[in-house]
């Protein structure tokens, strides 16, 4: 069905009307409707086919809110309302079938959203303010308003590198300090700490969008993904240890996709095994945070994961974060380190067992609990240098020109870093 309410610009007509069955709903939309300087008599007692035969004499509003809770076949009767419609009209329904399928239908015959009873007040003024935007919104398309998505993998060489500490302190600087809504995706299924770090219960989201792709879209994103902020959301899970992961990847790039959509911001916390198994996940990934140590185990995996960045996925810019930094008593100076994954370490983070300690009693990102710590600066750093990223630079990353991979082949002695930890003095 080619819906009108698609096509045309709205004449001089009532900003809003609603028609809904039931006065709990009622009694929820009427403040929100007064709220938005509309007048509250416009929202009417009853569904779909009072507001077919109401605006079948009369003018369809800018906006148009119907129930569909009394409707036996709501696509077959969108129809029937499409028919009284005029061009313009923005149209939301409200209904209490909670079926992916239909919504899906309902959107491709043209209504803007679908609400599910009960109604709260907080998603209807979100529905409302979207459909008005619609009139409000530029014409044409400016390509310099439009805010670029970021994706950014975090990977560590190692366990217990602060892969995950990462994670966590960049998806919060990103939401807070700079008011972008991110999503953080915790890629390690089984044990992942993402929702831990932040105090709240991971939920099923990812483990239901592995075990069925096919329901993955905005709808599912809204509903699955946990709420940290306003502007931070995450998706993780704790999946049973006797459940082996059974997937082909088609998830987790379909959960990609829908964040380029909804989000400004998207952190991946990535563990080695997934970047090992599903490649594709930095196909549409702007950056790499590779945490590492200054340690032999490190050193050589850093190498091994440098060099197949490199070779497949040259688009990424990447940024090795040095973690746990003492000077003192590290196995591997930082020279050493460089000389042997032939690149500079980006960001180095000292040891601060007190600060990590002091934002797990909290239930707060290591970012949000030492602001004044040197570490803390350290990650709003790092924060910063991915926003800017300019698209210039991921050019010159997907043409292979910027340098920063390391090679197998290069000169990585583990057998002289090993002599020279003997000969270092006690």
């Amino acid at each position: 069905m080619n819906a009108p309410w698609k096509t045309g610009m709205p004449g001089n007509r009532d900003p809003f009307s609603a028609y809904i069955c039931d006065e709990a709903a009622l009694d929820v939309l009427r403040p929100v409707v007064v709220e938005m300087g509309w007048q509250p008599e416009k929202c009417h007692k009853g569904g779909l086919r009072n507001a077919v035969q109401s605006l079948s004499i009369t003018a369809s509003p800018n906006i148009l809110m119907v129930d569909l809770s009394e409707s036996g076949d709501p696509l077959n009767d969108i129809n029937a309302l499409a028919e009284v419609c005029e061009p313009g009209t923005v149209v939301i329904a409200v209904g209490q079938v909670n079926d992916v399928r239909l919504y899906r239908d309902l959107v491709a015959s043209g209504i803007q959203d679908y609400l599910l009873k009960p109604l709260s007040a907080g998603a209807v003024r979100d529905a409302l303010i979207q459909a008005q935007a619609i009139f409000t919104q530029p014409k044409a398309h400016d390509p310099a308003a439009a805010k670029r998505h970021v994706s950014t993998a975090v990977v560590g060489t190692r366990g217990g590198t602060g892969a995950s500490m990462l994670t966590t302190s960049l998806s919060w600087l990103f939401a807070n300090d700079h008011q972008m809504p991110t999503a953080l995706l915790d890629l390690d299924v089984h044990f992942g700490t993402g929702a831990l770090t932040l105090d709240l219960e991971p939920g099923r989201g990812l483990t239901d969008a592995i075990e069925n792709p096919s329901r993955i879209d905005g709808l599912f994103i809204e509903r699955a993904m946990i709420r940290a902020s306003d502007r931070l959301s995450i998706l993780s899970a704790e999946a049973p240890i006797n459940s082996p992961l059974m997937t082909d990847g088609s998830a987790f790039v379909q959960l990609e996709e829908e964040f380029r959509q909804a989000f400004e911001m998207t952190v991946i916390d990535l563990p080695r095994n997934m970047l090992i198994n599903f490649p594709h996940l930095l196909a549409d990934v702007n950056c790499v945070v590779l945490a590492t140590e200054y340690t032999l185990a490190s050193a050589r995996d850093a190498i091994r994961i440098l060099s197949w960045l490199k070779a497949n996925a040259a688009h990424v810019q990447t940024f090795v974060v040095a973690n746990k930094v003492q000077t003192a008593t590290q196995e591997i100076s930082k020279a050493d380190f460089e000389a042997s994954i032939e690149r500079k370490v980006n960001f180095s983070l000292p040891y601060d067992l007190k600060g990590v300690t002091n934002a797990a009693k909290l239930g707060q990102t290591y970012a949000e609990a030492n602001r004044a710590a040197k570490g803390g600066a350290v990650i709003r750093e790092i924060a910063a240098t991915i926003i800017g990223v300019s698209d210039a630079e991921e050019e010159a990353a997907k043409a292979g020109k910027k340098a920063g991979g390391a090679s197998l082949l290069g000169k990585f002695d583990l057998k002289g870093l090993l002599a020279k930890k003997d000969k270092a003095p006690a």
